[in-house]
């Protein structure tokens, strides 16, 4: 009996153990899913706002760009696969775009410790007008396929 439960429970961990690993080797998007903006300001909304919110949009739109115009010339929007453009599905292929991701997670977390520390002194109308102009660039990746 105990020889029944034990086969049954490795049978029930070792299928668990390859479905799970399949999962983990599917295709990966080139764009991370969270990089969208979910809204775009006009001037007079961000000149009503705390200097406080403004630091957090400012840094908001630094961190989409950072993981999106990198990837420009493979794709503007997330849910691009590497299998979507053609490139391999390999373990090889995996782990550079994975290792791409944490190199730029870690440029972000460093950009934003310094902003964190320096904008606060930053002039608020500088701090709107690189907010705007940051989401101008944003607005414009989505026209960046009449361009190909």
């Amino acid at each position: 009996m105990k020889t029944k439960i034990l086969f049954l429970f490795l049978t029930v961990f070792f299928t668990i153990a390859k479905v799970s690993a399949q999962k983990s080797s599917g295709a990966k998007s080139i764009i991370s899913p969270n990089v969208a903006i979910k809204k775009y300001h006009n001037k007079s909304e961000l000149e009503s706002m705390q200097k406080g919110q403004l630091l957090t949009l400012y840094i908001e739109r630094l961190e989409s760009l950072a993981k999106t115009l990198p990837y420009i010339a493979f794709a503007t929007k997330p849910g691009i696969t590497m299998t979507t453009l053609g490139i391999p599905n390999t373990s090889d292929n995996r782990k550079k775009l994975d290792t791409q991701f944490e190199e730029t997670n870690a440029y972000i977390m460093s950009t934003k410790e310094f902003e964190n520390t320096f904008l606060p002194y930053s002039d608020t109308r500088n701090l709107i007008a690189a907010i705007l102009f940051y989401e101008e660039i944003m607005k414009s990746l989505h026209q960046y396929n009449e361009f190909r």
